[in-house]
């Protein structure tokens, strides 16, 4: 059965924004890894595989796009776990248009 654009981003896409947003809360913004858990309402398990690079294991090397995950990143410490929705689905809609994903999923095309 083919995979939806929507599965292909919950198993692969997800977790790397997830990973990147905790990788800019550690490294930019000096959370530790209970702390970035918190504020993305995870546990601290999830956030040792994000920085363990065993989720999450597309890279991204697009400057834009990381520039505007370190924003994500900023704006959630700043306005806590209710703002991770918002800016996960904002940071989704950024890499689709970019077409980063359609490289792995060929129904992740521009829109």
């Amino acid at each position: 059965m083919n995979q939806t654009p929507c599965e292909f981003m919950k198993w692969n896409g997800l977790p790397v924004i997830r990973k990147e947003i905790a990788n800019s809360m550690i490294n930019n913004f000096g959370l530790n890894q209970k702390e970035t858990a918190k504020k993305l309402g995870v546990t601290p398990a999830a956030i040792c595989q994000y920085v363990s690079k065993k989720r999450g294991k597309i890279k991204i090397i697009d400057e834009n796009i990381l520039r505007e995950i370190t924003a994500s990143a900023n704006y959630i410490i700043q306005h806590g776990e209710n703002s991770v929705i918002k800016e996960t689905c904002r940071i989704c809609r950024i890499m689709r248009t970019e077409g980063l994903f359609s490289l792995f999923c060929n129904k992740c095309k521009n829109e």
